[in-house]
């Protein structure tokens, strides 16, 4: 959707036959790419060697289209599900030990983990584990699907900082995952490292966000081959303790808050009230990073009124551009 794919074609000197089988082989990839568009959103590994990121879901809390609205944005989607995006939300796999991770238990949640149970041809992916960046409903909400009136699991692994543990434990109908022991709480401390399996560590990373139930996170996905790092929301780069800049320098991919495109994309609303980069501001404040470090950026969690979201727009030719990308659901990064 947002990204080309190029094809190497070497030609070598055949007999009949074997130009035959290469002209059919031709004939059968070009239809597959002018199908593309049509294809299932999901996006099937093909090597079994390494984990994954896989993306599950780009939209804000919300989902896009959004609730109650009539607007163009949203209009246009409604009667067109195949345009819908699921909310914001990453799997790690691996699949050598068939198991897989959720960052953030969106109100999607059932569908994103049967993507992500289905994410390797001909295997099934256990879950292993749900890890939670704060307590907004985007974010949290599908720990629902846990509980008695539907799956009824048995010590999910669910990953919190202490404020979100507490939130959970402490409130209905959360606290009764607890209690029924449908979820394992389990501790995440800022800048600590854990170790999901022997292939795969996280990092939580502290950022600033709105906390009125809890404090937020991103996280730092590490193999021992590369590092991903995902932070579907702050406030801004420049309250951020951390140098976001040389962070990305750092890591392989960059999923970064994309919420909206920019100031004013709300009339009415003062958007100071619900702060995040732009991604006009981040493409500005990222300007100094060298082209092969933009490459690796890409913006995520949009919400319903971000331009970037349709198919085509002037917004969505910039950020391309500009040299930065913009995840798409089902698109997969390995490890």
């Amino acid at each position: 959707m947002f990204q080309n794919t190029k094809v190497l074609e070497t030609f070598v000197f055949l007999d009949m036959k074997s130009i035959t089988y290469i002209l059919l082989l031709f004939s059968l990839l070009f239809e597959i790419g002018c199908t593309h568009e049509e294809a299932p959103q999901q996006s099937p590994i093909l090597k079994l060697e390494t984990p994954f990121i896989q993306v599950l879901g780009i939209a804000q809390d919300a989902g896009f289209p959004q609730a109650n609205c009539q607007k163009n944005c949203c209009q246009n989607v409604w009667n067109q599900p195949e345009k819908r995006k699921k909310v914001s939300c990453l799997s790690i796999v691996d699949p050598t030990t068939k198991t897989g991770w959720i960052l953030d238990a969106t109100p999607d949640f059932k569908d994103q983990l049967y993507l992500m149970e289905n994410s390797v041809p001909n295997e099934k992916i256990t879950l292993g584990g749900v890890l939670l960046t704060h307590a907004h409903i985007g974010h949290y909400t599908g720990l629902m699907h846990l509980g008695r009136e539907a799956m009824g699991a048995k010590k999910v692994p669910v990953y919190t900082m202490p404020r979100m543990k507490s939130y959970l434990e402490n409130n209905g109908p959360w606290s009764q995952l607890v209690t029924l022991k449908n979820v394992e709480l389990r501790a995440l401390a800022s800048d600590s490292t854990i170790v999901l399996n022997k292939n795969i560590k996280v990092t939580p990373l502290l950022v600033p966000h709105r906390d009125e139930f809890s404090e937020t996170v991103g996280f730092l996905v590490k193999t021992a081959e590369k590092k991903a790092l995902f932070i579907p929301d702050i406030d801004k780069w420049h309250l951020w303790k951390t140098d976001i800049l040389a962070l990305i320098k750092t890591v392989d991919v960059a999923y970064l808050d994309g919420t909206f495109f920019q100031n004013g994309e709300i009339p009415g609303r003062d958007m100071s009230e619900i702060p995040h980069p732009f991604i006009e501001e981040s493409i500005a404040f990222f300007e100094t990073l060298e082209a092969e470090d933009k490459r690796k950026v890409r913006f995520i969690h949009f919400n319903h009124t971000n331009p970037v979201l349709e198919e085509g727009s002037s917004a969505q030719k910039m950020v391309v551009e500009k040299g930065f990308g913009l995840a798409e659901e089902g698109a997969i990064f390995e490890l």
